[in-house]
């Protein structure tokens, strides 16, 4: 108990209960210092930040040309007012507000707490980014999608968010559902999944070392299909991952809502490959009838996985693969051969004490044009499932809540989740191995919101942070990165 920092070794004294002491059973426990009339709280010191890895984040946004994009992109109609001006401050005041955890509109106060203001300048009060995403039309919503896609290549060019993408990266699509609960938002509706609300579509890009970045987002109504706008948006997805530097194999994953020939010939027509998991429609399931019985390789997945079909864990399967034209609706000039992978596993008897009369097999097949070996992918296919990390993500930061009764509104503030969330990954990969690859939660807590007080020396601001924070060398290498000579990724 003589550590610094810890009370005196007088378990006697309640003026100071110490901060650990045994109770009655002899078992330790974490108390309070001080008895309670002994502490008190007052809110005012003007120095202190909540928010100090805002400063590293945001001067690395404005290195990857978020500032000026946006001012010189988005251009709202006349008709908004005095709300259309300073487009590029506002955007940049919501982008900070969700990366230090901002999940509705009045939650982008906090970046204006404390000493804050005297960090950024051009910081707006919630009210003004409120009205000024309430008059974005759809067109504006484009332009500000378009300065997600420059922005996601400035950072390229300036943190190291995709290593190895100039050799093989993946192209994940899939949709979600923002659940909402009001009836004033509209294209607010019931969808396949029987939730009211709205239905995003992402595009996220990775590789076999790097985690997600988001490439593209789509904001639909709830009752759309999920396939609805997805040609159009692996195509610009496309095109964003070959200026970010994905210059070698791209491999685009989707499940099977995705199965379609717009999907399938956008991809073509890119050079980009592609791995869709496909709907058992008859002539899948007579191609896999008449597959070879001796051609099923077993596979042991280290990982067991979850089978949402059966809602059981499976550890083994068996994968085989045959040729067969896609598409056979369709003209002979549109119709595509391809591979088709099936995996197969068993299914499992549930029924307490009866035996297995015969194998059932039940089967998940996708079609791909993957030049790589059976087993590995099978393997890449089901790593799809990455995606869902990244939908975690937003929902978990600033997609919790769709925050306006505006549709316009909403699909911008989706576009600006993703900055935000690329943004955070960005920050993570100039911090450390551990933070390239974690949660974006994780992020915020480690590095972002972290606690400061400045002080101000010779026209230099310093900001003095906690002493023995388990972290300091990741935000060191964060804020020596933004702050020294342009780093070259």
């Amino acid at each position: 108990m003589s550590e610094r920092g810890r009370c005196p070794p007088s378990w006697e004294d309640e003026t100071c209960l110490g901060s650990i002491r045994p109770s009655v059973k002899g078992i330790y426990e974490v108390r309070a210092c001080h008895t309670a009339a002994a502490v008190s709280a007052t809110f005012d010191e003007p120095n202190l930040v909540s928010c100090a890895g805002l400063v590293p984040v945001l001067r690395l946004a404005e290195r990857a040309g978020l500032h000026e994009a946006a001012q010189q992109r988005v251009r709202l109609p006349a008709a908004a007012g005095s709300a259309a001006a300073n487009a590029g401050a506002k955007i940049a005041s919501v982008v900070a507000g969700m990366v230090a955890g901002a999940d509705s509109i009045d939650d982008l106060g906090m970046i204006r707490h404390g000493a804050l203001p005297e960090l950024f300048g051009g910081i707006r009060a919630p009210s003004t980014p409120g009205t000024f995403l309430r008059g974005f039309t759809w067109g504006n919503v484009r332009q500000l999608d378009a300065v997600a896609r420059e922005t996601l290549i400035g950072l390229s060019r300036h943190a190291p968010v995709l290593p190895g993408a100039d050799s093989y990266a993946f192209l994940d699509v899939d949709s979600t559902i923002s659940r909402v609960y009001g009836y004033a938002k509209q294209g607010a509706e019931y969808g396949y999944t029987r939730v009211r609300g709205l239905h995003p579509l992402l595009a996220t890009l990775s590789t076999p070392i790097a985690a997600p970045v988001i490439a593209g987002t789509r904001l639909r109504r709830g009752s759309a299909g999920s396939a609805k706008g997805a040609a159009g948006l692996v195509a610009e997805a496309i095109t964003t991952a070959r200026a970010a530097g994905a210059t070698g194999i791209v491999l685009a994953r989707m499940d099977s809502a995705f199965d379609n020939h717009a999907v399938v010939a956008t991809c073509i027509r890119a050079g980009v490959r592609f791995s869709i998991t496909t709907k058992q429609t008859r002539p899948v399931r007579a191609a896999i009838e008449a597959m070879d019985p001796a051609g099923w390789v077993p596979v042991a997945y280290p990982q067991a996985i979850y089978d949402e079909d059966s809602g059981q864990w499976i550890s083994d399967a068996e994968i085989a693969e045959t040729t067969c034209t896609a598409f056979q609706s369709r003209r002979k000039s549109e119709r595509v051969t391809v591979r088709l992978i099936v995996r197969r596993v068993k299914d499992k008897n549930v029924a307490p004490g009866q035996g297995e009369l015969f194998t059932a097999w039940r089967y998940h097949a996708f079609i791909t044009d993957s030049t790589l070996e059976l087993v590995q992918a099978e393997k890449q296919h089901r790593e799809h499932a990455i995606i869902e990390q990244v939908n975690a993500d937003l929902k978990d930061s600033a997609l919790a809540h769709v925050p306006s009764g505006s549709f316009a509104a909403n699909a911008a503030w989706l576009a600006l989740a993703a900055i935000a969330h690329n943004l955070t990954r960005a920050a993570g990969c100039l911090a450390s191995l551990f933070h390239a690859r974690a949660r974006t939660g994780t992020l915020r807590r480690q590095l972002t919101t972290l606690p400061a007080r400045i002080t101000r020396r010779s026209r230099r601001i310093t900001l003095r942070l906690p002493i023995n924070w388990p972290h300091r060398n990741a935000f060191s290498g964060l804020f020596t990165a933004t702050h020294g000579p342009p780093h070259k990724a």
